[in-house]
């Protein structure tokens, strides 16, 4: 069987400490369990087993868990993040001190789980858009300190990545238009924004009519948020953009639902927000079975 060597992240220490306090959490001032009933000198190896289809995400985090706990744990893994899975898939094999091994399982598990629900989740949505110019991007709506490790699970199921953070770009959205106020709060967003905001920052605004987006485009707005619209209007908005000399991309956001997603991507919309691929996708079944060696 194939194995795969560890592979380098420019985040690695952003992942390291995810994985400290994960670990942390779960468990505290020692597995008290373990120490007390298996042998310090007992050693096992199991097999990290896909129980469901779906796509990786997450072995090299559970590689450095299971490390993290103790370094003498040998681990490899079959497959890579981005790979596709079937039920009975043997995703890795560990072996070490077995009070080790417990230790480290329902962290390495949860986070495998976790992310690899996201991958096939975004899988799914991107196989929506096939034979169309939408791509489907991730939105902030992240478990807290996990959006760095959720934000790669979407580009292993295919999909891609909306701003990181709130330092990463200018999106100007209903509460901001609300503070401004006035009838030309679209314009005046955005002028402010381009004043501000450094040239390599693309300015994004929300809009929830065709009004609203002529006048966007009409401001040089880079990207437009098409909000809550249906396709129909979004087809209509794209008709617009596609006839005005500022050829901002739009992107399609609320409301959006897996069975939507054919008919929003036939519209000509370039990209298509998906809050539910990192705030309501469920955990893939994946187990950890240990052997005595």
């Amino acid at each position: 069987m194939p194995t795969h060597p560890p592979s380098a992240s420019p985040f690695q220490p952003d992942v390291q400490a995810i994985i400290e306090l994960a670990l942390t959490e779960d468990i505290g001032t020692g597995d008290v369990t373990s120490l007390a009933t298996v042998p310090a000198d007992r050693q096992a190896s199991g097999i990290m087993l896909a129980k469901s289809p779906g796509m990786l995400s997450g072995i090299e985090v559970a590689r450095q868990v299971f490390q993290t706990v103790d370094p003498t744990i040998d681990f490899e893994a079959h497959l890579k993040d981005g790979d596709e899975l079937t039920a009975g898939t043997t995703v890795a094999t560990v072996s070490g001190p077995v009070r080790s091994l417990l230790t480290a399982e329902r962290t390495a598990l949860n986070i495998v789980q976790r992310l690899s629900g996201v991958a096939t989740a975004t899988a799914r949505y991107v196989a929506g858009t096939a034979g169309t110019r939408a791509h489907i991007v991730d939105t902030r709506k992240t478990t807290p300190g996990m959006r760095l490790l959720e934000k790669q699970a979407v580009m292993h199921g295919g999909g891609r990545n909306h701003r990181f953070g709130l330092a990463d770009g200018v999106l100007i959205k209903d509460n901001h238009l609300a503070a401004i106020g006035g009838a030309d709060r679209i314009s005046q967003a955005i002028r402010r924004a381009r004043d501000f905001a450094p040239h390599t920052l693309k300015i994004e605004i929300e809009v929830t009519s065709l009004d609203e987006l002529r006048e966007a485009l009409d401001a040089s707005a880079d990207i437009v948020m098409l909000d809550n619209m249906d396709t129909e209007t979004m087809a209509e908005a794209v008709t617009i953009r596609d006839a005005h000399d500022n050829r901002a991309l739009l992107e399609a956001s609320g409301g959006i639902t897996l069975e939507r997603i054919p008919a929003i991507a036939a519209t000509g919309v370039d990209l298509i927000s998906v809050g539910a691929l990192t705030h309501s996708s469920p955990a893939l079944d994946i187990s950890l079975d240990l052997e005595l060696t």
